[in-house]
């Protein structure tokens, strides 16, 4: 940031370069940006030692500050985590261009043809904590889908985000595009996010990534429009037909796997026929892991060491060793205690009825529902969009893992010969 301009100033500033890099990547070929996006991953592999530095910055100023674990994990960017992200910039790199393709092209009566071109969306702010790979993820899908951005990074991890940014810019310089196509908002200014939300001028969609109240924050403040969830309350349902081995081994992963992760299982439902069987098998994993049970009464008279799960507990994203148990009479209980409760992110069942798993896939309103299988696999690598910018649970313009084709719009195309209208 420019010591002599104010934050308004520079963000400004960050909003107009974005929106000429924005220009001139429409005029760029899916050729040319797959160039660039392999030329960020070579500086980032050469980067390796000097983005680890930076983490380990980071990771000490936290545990300095008092940062809890789940934010820590996040935060933290080991030779594997560095390795998964410059995997997941080059698997996005071999996805399809999904720019200028023309789908559902069909003659009306009238001669023409009318069809719709997949386009970029243009300038994309995108504000996350703790989690710099998103760094990464965010530069490479917005960049494959011919957007420029910005992007504004925790101050808890801005010595990694400022490491590879760099990279990132280095090789867009080296492959002959505008550096400008991904910024950085180098201020840890909290006032940058408000002016970020708010310049309609230049920044035509928002996604943020982080807590509750980040994304409540921007969702009030926005100006421009936001992709977007709140929290990931997810759910798995055992039901009567459920294979036991199975529906244990999912809890378990869905629970224990990682725990400070949106797409963690939070409350698991038990068909009543199967709670005096299942519960006993899953609890015991539970306690082995040190995972609290709260639960309702019918719970809680099979698992002893349960303790009683309030009103609360049943909305609650934990991000944490805590699960809420309950126990319910049928598939209609669970899925309208899943719609009441839940936060349309994701959640599945564990049944081997086909009818009822139809019948859970329709009528469980989320951006992911899953039959036998792990609420964890709610990831845009996990789906093969190459990464992800972020999960959004509203309905409009994308839902679920927002990936290449979340970040582009549709604009319609007539082809004609001459036609006018009679």
């Amino acid at each position: 940031m420019n010591v002599s301009m104010n934050v308004e100033e520079y963000m400004v500033e960050l909003g107009r370069r974005a929106r000429a890099a924005a220009s001139a990547i429409v005029r760029a070929s899916g050729a040319q940006r797959s160039e660039a996006l392999a030329a960020i991953a070579s500086a980032l592999t050469a980067d390796r030692e000097v983005i680890a530095a930076a983490n380990a910055r980071d990771l000490a100023a936290g545990e300095s500050a008092g940062l809890d674990a789940p934010l820590l994990d996040r935060l933290r960017l080991d030779d594997a985590a560095i390795e998964r992200m410059i995997e997941g910039l080059a698997q996005v790199n071999r996805l399809p261009d999904p720019i200028g393709v023309i789908t559902d092209l069909a003659y009306r009566p009238t001669g023409i043809q009318v069809g719709r071109m997949r386009v970029p969306l243009g300038v994309i702010g995108i504000i996350y904590e703790s989690r710099p790979n998103v760094t990464v993820d965010a530069a490479a899908l917005c960049l494959k889908a011919g957007n420029a951005t910005i992007l504004r990074g925790g101050s808890e991890a801005i010595e990694s985000n400022r490491a590879i940014a760099a990279s990132v810019r280095r090789g867009l310089t080296h492959s002959g595009f505008d550096e400008n196509a991904v910024q950085l908002v180098t201020t840890t200014d909290r006032a940058a996010v408000g002016h970020l939300v708010r310049m309609s001028e230049y920044v035509d969609v928002i996604v943020p990534r982080g807590g509750k109240g980040l994304i409540e924050r921007i969702s009030a403040e926005a100006r421009v429009p936001v992709i977007k969830h709140l929290d990931g309350n997810c759910h798995v349902y055992v039901d009567a037909a459920a294979d036991a081995r199975m529906a244990v081994d999912i809890v378990v992963n869905a629970k224990c796997q990682r725990y400070g992760v949106c797409n963690a299982l939070e409350t698991l439902l038990v068909h009543a026929d199967r709670a005096a069987e299942i519960l006993p098998a899953v609890d015991a994993r539970l306690a082995a892991a040190g995972v609290e049970v709260r639960g309702c009464e019918r719970t809680r008279d099979i698992i002893a060491r349960a303790v009683a799960a309030t009103e609360a507990d049943w909305f609650e994203e934990y991000l944490g060793p805590i699960l809420a148990v309950k126990v319910v009479s049928d598939i209609d209980a669970a899925i309208a205690h899943i719609n009441h409760y839940g936060s349309a992110h994701t959640d599945a069942i564990i049944t081997d009825d086909y009818g009822r798993a139809r019948k859970f896939l329709a009528e469980v309103d989320s951006s992911s529902v899953m039959v036998n299988a792990s609420t964890r696999f709610a990831d845009g690598f996990e789906y093969g969009l190459g990464a992800e910018i972020g999960i959004s649970t509203d309905k409009l313009h994308a839902r679920g893992p927002v990936g290449l084709e979340g970040l582009t719009s549709l604009k319609y195309v007539v082809l004609g010969n001459g036609q006018i209208r009679p």
